[in-house]
């Protein structure tokens, strides 16, 4: 079994990450209580990581991979700790040493290849624009459109880059993108712990946004606005940050983009983790939901705060989860149950794994799982 304990500067690593704040911990166990693996397995967050402050975590096993960094535990400690934190140092004391998931360094090896984790080469990261009158980001465009990853190549989600181009342009909104100057944010490759791609990625972008004279930025991706906003600054640079649910609700109150048609299906919104509980955005796609002519919403169990992930986080997008063992399959049950027409989000993590459930659960073919600017694009 590989433990931190033979490696003093494991332990420092852990203490550097918050490891120290666990001499606050009390061993209330909220944090397993609100784990959403507990809704579906026995998995103790609170036993792995205070091991990890004395030096005695398991970094060999599975279990140092689960967390999907919702953050529900550290919303619900109360002492305060950054479980979060603790958990990432562990991962990167694994990937440190070569011990990752086979699934986990595929996707980092393509992200030092390609600039993206899906094995996608760079010179195809603009073909979703095709058909479109999309522009290379110039000086002094209002805004610099990036659609992340996973709306550039999979071929799900490029429906939802081409809908959020087609309201920009709708409105009017003078936008270019980058294309194949585009990386990865690194969000995802900092949180399975190798740091130093996280860094070298973070560069390679900054050093592309200062050279072409980027003021505000736009993301679909939650990761991405997350990372920008909160984690970019780190490197002493701020751009402006801004997601796409604020946008189109500031675009629709400026009057810009007028909502006409009627969407006559009852709707469901899920929460997702980086765009809730990590950065506090709950209302504005709300408001925008409720814009829509003729569309009927309505609030499933575990939402806003108490939102329940949907697993793709902490590089579980990368990982093959076994059935059973999928939170999006709860997710999905509870639009069900509500009788929705269609569970809409605003994060292309959590619509890969809802599609994925959609297609696996009984009796579910009839919802539809759709980003917020698909819905929109069907009401202007």
């Amino acid at each position: 079994m590989e433990t931190v304990a033979p490696f003093k500067e494991g332990i420092d690593v852990i203490k550097e990450a918050g490891g120290e704040a666990f001499k606050f911990c009390y061993q209330c166990g909220m944090c397993d209580t609100v784990c959403p693996w507990n809704r579906v397995r026995t998995f103790s967050i609170r036993n792995i990581i205070r091991q990890a402050a004395f030096g005695l975590s398991e970094v060999e096993g599975e279990e140092i991979w689960r967390c999907t960094t919702c953050r529900n535990c550290v919303q619900q400690c109360p002492r305060g700790v950054e479980i979060i934190k603790v958990g990432t140092s562990l991962r990167r004391i694994a990937s440190g040493a070569g011990i990752v998931p086979d699934p986990i360094h595929i996707a980092t090896a393509s992200l030092r290849a390609e600039g993206n984790p899906l094995g996608e080469p760079r010179a195809k990261r603009e073909d979703w624009t095709q058909g479109l009158s999309v522009k290379t980001f110039t000086e002094g465009m209002e805004v610099l459109y990036l659609p992340c990853c996973y709306l550039s190549y999979d071929p799900r989600l490029r429906k939802v880059a081409t809908a959020t181009a087609k309201i920009l342009s709708t409105a009017g909104v003078d936008f270019g993108i980058l294309g194949v100057k585009e990386n990865c944010c690194g969000e995802s490759a900092r949180k399975v712990g190798d740091e130093e791609l996280f860094r070298h990625l973070a560069r390679e972008n900054i050093k592309t946004f200062i050279e072409s004279g980027v003021k505000k930025i736009l993301v679909s991706s939650p990761h991405c606005y997350h990372t920008f906003k909160n984690e970019y600054p780190e490197f002493m640079v701020n751009f402006e940050v801004v997601h796409i649910t604020q946008y189109l609700l500031e675009l629709i109150n400026e009057g810009r983009l007028k909502l006409t048609k009627d969407y006559k299906k009852k709707v469901t919104y899920h929460d997702p983790c980086y765009l809730g509980r990590h950065n506090g955005i709950y209302d504005e796609p709300r408001e925008v939901l409720k814009k829509v002519p003729g569309l009927r919403m309505f609030e499933m169990p575990d939402s806003r705060k108490g939102s329940l992930c949907c697993g793709g986080g902490g590089g579980g997008i990368w990982m093959d989860r076994k059935k059973g063992e999928r939170f999006s399959d709860l997710r999905v049950e509870q639009a069900i149950a509500g009788k929705a027409d269609v569970l809409v989000t605003a994060c292309p993590y959590c619509i890969m794994n809802f599609e994925a459930s959609r297609l696996t659960l009984e009796g579910s073919e009839a919802i539809e799982i759709k980003d917020i600017t698909e819905v929109l694009q069907e009401a202007i």
